[in-house]
């Protein structure tokens, strides 16, 4: 068994139980901000939105989708 040599290669659990399918949809920016945001409200947390549309507007394309990935699942 090896051990991570950092936290983040250590796979974690979405902060909610949101799934959202956004693989084969429209991969524009806003598109994904708002389908993930909206799947968010629907979620066990919905609380957390705010917090997602802080950090997922605070960088570029990549850094939304890493953020979506802390968010939610993606499929």
């Amino acid at each position: 068994m090896s051990i991570p040599s950092k936290l983040s290669d250590q796979p974690q659990a979405p902060l909610t139980d949101a799934v959202v399918q956004i693989i084969g949809k429209d991969s524009n920016a806003f598109v994904i901000l708002g389908y993930v945001r909206r799947c968010i409200l629907s979620s066990n947390h919905p609380e957390l939105v705010d917090d997602f549309m802080r950090e997922a507007t605070a960088g570029d394309y990549n850094h939304l989708l890493i953020t979506c990935m802390r968010y939610v699942t993606i499929k």
